[in-house]
């Protein structure tokens, strides 16, 4: 017997039939035996629409009240799903967030979970209850509703999951698991077996969309380990109830991972600019004169590359932000331009960044180089790079894309199997 947090998304839940499937899901580690606590989000959709709901009843409306707009579309469903479960004859009951409670700050609309109390629903489970519980909420400290941000119920989940001391927490998603690139531009890409914690991290921020970052960071912080699996397969096909080797990709610690790959994967990321600083002064405090403004303002900055001056006097500073930000980056630059001290901004919008990943980077040289001498033979420009334990990026422009992602797949050998 194990005991097990199970999360469906939006799409997983979309309508009554995908709702009873999401049932029949639950029913299957129940009648192993298993003790189950299920995370849900809002049927697909549901969360815009609300979103909408609240921005037409008025721009410049009272967080606190969005939060408890929004946070209705989660409540249907663990209600719906409860109900389900009750018709399967399975004891159930739906939970919502202020009711167990997930503590979390103050920030509505974005609110970071600060507690949650599991004694409760352990004592439940360990009944025999199911507990469906609505993602993405939970209970601010002015005791009202608070919502987690968009894609928060990854994160109720690992929260939960690690609140109760769950063996594992399987991610229910409309992809069957985590691939070694997206298997839309690379036909050839794998699913993976095992991920590490950190690559998955570092997938997650690149632009992988198969689980939200923050719910990969509480996984990794607290130990819990994650399973991505798919809730379109037949729930009773062979397998699927397979409690050490289900269907799927294991996200873990890397001490896990017997046969570690030195690549495992690469991520993309689209519609990057990159803003360059011409003939600043060399000096002390000027990466903090050009970056504490962008903090404040907050645009999220990436990679970042200054120039080395010959004389001390002059350098160059260049770095990435989303292109939605150029033009308020290139402002907010202009109107602290005596304390930075720049002579020329320069930009260029549609690029991509593209990353090679896998902690077995850390004990192999050479893994750079052979990046650089693939994109090189297919004429692929490099205007940036930056490197870290685990990772390799490179900002191209984006018409080479599609073509660089395919071309470090198999200068890597991830599509051999």
């Amino acid at each position: 017997m194990a005991r097990i947090v199970m999360k469906f998304g939006g799409t997983s839940v979309a309508d009554m039939d995908r709702i009873r499937n999401v049932a029949r899901h639950v029913k299957r580690e129940v009648d192993a035996g298993h003790e189950v606590a299920v995370v849900v989000s809002a049927m697909s959709g549901k969360t815009n629409e609300l979103v909408s709901w609240t921005r037409d009843a008025s721009p410049m409306h009272d967080a606190r009240e969005y939060d408890s707009v929004v946070a209705s579309g989660e409540q249907v469903t663990s209600g719906l799903l409860a109900i389900a479960l009750q018709h399967l004859g399975i004891n159930a009951r739906s939970w919502q967030g202020w009711q167990i409670p997930i503590k979390t700050d103050n920030a509505h609309g974005a609110a970071r979970i600060l507690e949650i109390n599991g004694d409760e629903i352990v004592r439940r489970m360990g009944e025999g209850q199911v507990a469906v519980v609505a993602g993405f909420q939970g209970l601010g400290p002015d005791n009202r509703i608070s919502t987690l941000g968009r894609g928060g119920s990854d994160t109720s989940a690992v929260a939960i999951a690690a609140a109760v001391k769950a063996d594992r927490c399987d991610i229910y998603t409309d992809v069957d698991g985590v691939y070694t690139t997206d298997p839309r531009i690379e036909p050839k890409a794998r699913r993976l077996k095992k991920i590490a914690f950190e690559e998955m991290l570092e997938m997650a921020s690149l632009g992988a969309k198969v689980l939200q970052v923050r719910s990969v960071e509480l996984a990794m912080v607290f130990k819990v380990r994650t399973f991505v699996r798919s809730s379109f397969e037949d729930p009773d096909a062979p397998g699927m109830g397979d409690l050490l080797n289900p269907p799927g990709t294991l996200i873990c610690d890397e001490e896990e991972i017997v046969e570690q790959e030195v690549v495992t994967g690469i991520a993309y990321a689209k519609d990057e600019a990159q803003i360059s600083l011409r003939r600043l002064a060399d000096r002390p405090g000027v990466s903090a004169a050009i970056f504490g403004p962008l903090a404040e303002n907050h645009i999220n900055v990436d990679m970042i590359v200054q120039n080395i001056s010959e004389d001390g006097s002059k350098t160059d500073m260049t770095f990435t932000v989303p292109s939605g930000d150029v033009e308020k980056a290139i402002r907010v630059l202009s109107e602290h331009k005596g304390g930075i001290g720049y002579d020329v901004i320069q930009h260029e919008s549609g690029l991509v960044k593209v990353s090679v990943i896998g902690i077995g980077m850390r004990s192999h040289a050479g893994v750079a180089a052979s990046a650089f001498r693939a994109l090189a033979e297919k004429g692929i420009n490099i205007k940036a790079i930056t490197t870290s334990e685990i990772k390799i990026s490179i900002l191209i422009d984006g018409a080479y894309a599609e073509l660089a992602v395919r071309t470090l797949h198999s200068c890597y050998g991830l599509d051999k199997s």
